[in-house]
């Protein structure tokens, strides 16, 4: 049996008030009276003044409230307060957009000191440590703009909206690095017109498909497929923001890599403009005067050997990691280390928990987190009050109708006019059978009971000639509930909802955290929709683009094998299912199509007799720019660790699985697999032996019409 905690005051008034006490000690006599509370909850309802000074006495009173509270919680020691006001919410949300303002700065000068050191090389001719820095610039400048085109358009910059430079910069200097490797992978004895044509047609065709399909997957997070309004207004300012960001790769770094290429055609330094001195002029310098100026490569070599192959990067690549990874005696490590990878993925995705805790959208220190954590440590037996609204007349005095009524109510703790009212008419032994007696003994004597008194703003009365009639009521229930408070009160809600629809006595049913917790409630769909539409139009897309069917699987199978995996991790690191890891899961599948397309690509499009041969050479064009790109997407996230707000830490933890599950497949997982599974390079040797069959027919043929000129006072004879 449940104990009922129960106050009466000074005016004879008897109300349940359970709910507001917390860590009770009860008695042990019989009546088992409260001892002692450790905590008790206070709520104030402000009055309707009208529409006009409704929110600006509302909003002068709270403050002052919170000032109040403030001073009180710092005067006793023993006594702590926390308070929380309808203005509160707003406050702290916004509060780490102001909090995390130079965690940003500090991100983008780490980011231009990764992509500038990344960029270089010893060789003063080829190295570019300019473009890397120009590139990271040129994404800050597309940030820029795109935030204007937001605000000119009357958007509201919210908290939610902070992760949008950092997304926007992993896809921007992605198709940055790829052009600077396009531009490393063409021949120095070419034209400078051909060099850049060949890096632009290498590079550009693969970035403006995934730059396409950024789009695509962010347009349908801005969709009617989902229910949260700030994923939204994210997903829109993300689709403008790669829009830019394309367009300014393409136009600005574009003319940066000709320039710059120019520089290295005519032998300037890369890094002071200046003009590279001949070698004899070198010879007869000191040591650091020849580190600092020499290109590091021979000159009588000069179009004979791959310069660019000195990077560090892909010197590492090529000379030791191809190599370990596809030794035989790897592989099996790698299917286990894929296999447990598997398993903690797929245990992570069914304990997917929604993410109704509007903790983990606020500044850690706020006041607004102080008090949920205290409501949840000493009120999660209680669910919040739900206000209970019947907004039609009905006959309040029919026995039916008060039995429909206590079968809604079934299972709750009630605070309700109508149960106070009926225990009244039982005191004073008087019983109602018509309208008029109801409302008359209700105006006349129970509204006026001191203990009563306060009922009078749950009815409202309609005066019809001299007859009173009752248009709506309203009454609070409080549901027990178990340490699963929020999914109980979702529970609660999908009970309620329908019946109000379908019953005969027109109700609806409010609290305040019911926007939070039914906005929430079927946030794991959206993310489920939008990421299965997203790979069905990948998986067209990239039908009628690539020619290999098994490259477009290959593709389709990495992209689903990351976002689960981000999805379950993220599960086991404590992340639930809120508005800040959604559009971290509709990022990690475009994530993951940028790093993996080219790579996969490339390899089922090379030539060469082997699987392993192949995938040698994909990771040594890609592999660099993959690398640069995702450390630099890393380091760019680390400052925001020391924000102190859970948004940001959540947005870090994405981040961070999102960077490592497809740095994972495509360093480890796919240079694996695809050496033991289709496509195969048969088809290949076939190709190559015919045309080496066909090349020593030709000779042949070219020796047997041989022709001999000999000269003749007469003639020439040919023989």
């Amino acid at each position: 049996m449940e104990r009922k905690k129960v106050g009466s005051s000074k005016d004879g008034r008897v109300s349940f008030i359970g709910h507001q006490l917390g860590g009770v000690t009860v008695s042990n006599s019989r009546d088992q009276q409260v001892k002692f509370a450790r905590a008790v909850q206070i709520t104030y309802y402000l009055r309707n003044h009208g529409p006009a000074v409704q929110d600006v006495i509302a909003e002068k009173w709270e403050n002052e409230f919170c000032k109040l509270i403030h001073r009180l919680s710092t005067v006793s020691e023993d006594l702590n307060i926390q308070s929380l006001t309808s203005y509160s919410l707003l406050r702290d949300f916004q509060k780490t957009g102001v909090l995390a303002k130079s965690e940003v700065l500090v991100s983008l000068v780490l980011v231009l000191l990764a992509a500038t050191i990344s960029s270089s090389m010893r060789d003063c001719l080829r190295g570019k440590p300019f473009l890397g820095l120009l590139g990271v610039l040129t994404i800050c400048i597309a940030n820029v703009t795109a935030a204007g085109i937001f605000f000119i358009s009357d958007g509201k910059f919210n908290s939610t909206l902070i992760g949008i430079p950092f997304f926007a910069m992993g896809h921007g200097t992605k198709g940055v690095f790829e052009l600077l490797a396009g531009w490393r992978r063409t021949r120095e004895n070419l034209p400078f017109k051909e060099r850049v044509a060949d890096a632009f047609a290498d590079v550009m065709v693969c970035y403006t498909m995934t730059s396409s399909l950024y789009i695509i997957t962010f347009g349908m997070g801005a969709s009617p497929f989902t229910n949260i309004e700030s994923v939204k207004i994210f997903c829109q300012s993300m689709c403008v923001a790669i829009l830019v960001n394309y367009f300014y790769v393409f136009s600005f770094y574009g003319s940066c890599l000709v320039f710059a290429g120019q520089l290295e055609q005519n032998r300037y330094h890369s890094v002071f403009c200046c003009k590279i001195p001949s070698v004899e002029y070198l010879d007869r310098q000191p040591a650091w005067f020849k580190t600092m100026m020499s290109d590091g490569h021979d000159l009588s070599t000069h179009h004979d050997s791959i310069p660019y192959q000195n990077h560090f990067i892909q010197h590492f690549l090529r000379e030791h990691y191809t190599e370990w990874i596809t030794n035989t005696y790897v592989k099996p490590f790698v299917v286990i280390l894929y296999l447990i990878y598997a398993s903690f993925s797929f245990m992570g995705c069914l304990q997917i928990s929604d993410g109704s805790n509007i903790v983990n959208l606020l500044a850690s220190n706020s006041p607004s987190v102080s008090y949920a954590l205290t409501q949840q440590k000493y009120f999660s037996n209680y669910s919040p009050v739900i206000g209970f609204y019947i907004y039609e007349p009905i006959d309040y005095w029919n026995n039916t109708v008060q039995e429909h009524l206590k079968t809604l109510g079934h299972g709750f703790n009630k605070i309700s006019w109508i149960d106070n009212y009926f225990h009244h008419l039982r005191v004073v032994n008087v019983s109602v059978s018509t309208k008029s007696d109801f409302i008359n003994i209700l105006k006349t004597s129970f509204l006026r009971s001191p203990e009563y008194q306060h009922f009078t703003d749950d009815i409202i009365f309609s005066k019809n000639g001299d007859e009173y009639d009752i248009i709506a009521s309203r009454m609070y229930l409080v549901a027990r509930t178990t340490e699963k408070t929020r999914e109980e009160v979702v529970e609660l809600l999908e009970r309620l909802r329908p019946l109000s629809l379908i019953n005969s006595i027109k109700f609806i049913v409010f609290n305040p955290t019911f926007v939070f917790m039914d906005r929430y409630s079927s946030s794991v769909i959206s993310p489920i929709l939008t990421s299965g539409f997203s790979v069905l139009t990948i998986l067209i897309l990239t039908f009628f683009l690539v020619i290999n069917p098994l490259g477009n699987f290959w593709l389709i199978l990495t992209v689903t094998s990351v976002e689960l995996g981000v999805l379950g991790l993220m599960t086991l690191w404590n992340v639930d299912m809120d508005s800040i890891s959604i559009l971290c899961l509709i990022y990690t599948l475009n994530f993951a199509m940028d790093h993996c397309a080219p790579h996969l690509y490339t390899f089922v499009l090379a030539t060469e007799h082997t699987r392993t041969q192949c995938i040698k050479i994909s990771l040594e064009e890609h592999g660099a720019a993959i690398l640069q790109n995702a450390s630099c997407f890393v380091i760019g996230m680390l400052p925001l660790l020391f924000v102190p707000s859970n948004l940001t830490y959540t947005l870090f933890k994405c981040s961070l699985l999102t960077a490592g599950c497809t740095v994972l497949h495509c360093f480890v997982i796919l240079p694996v697999f695809l050496t033991f599974f289709p496509p195969s390079k048969k088809r290949h040797k076939k190709k190559k032996r015919a045309k080496r069959k066909e090349r020593e027919r030709e000779r042949e043929r070219e020796e047997m019409e041989c022709i001999e000129v000999r000269e003749n006072p007469d003639h020439v004879t040919n023989v």
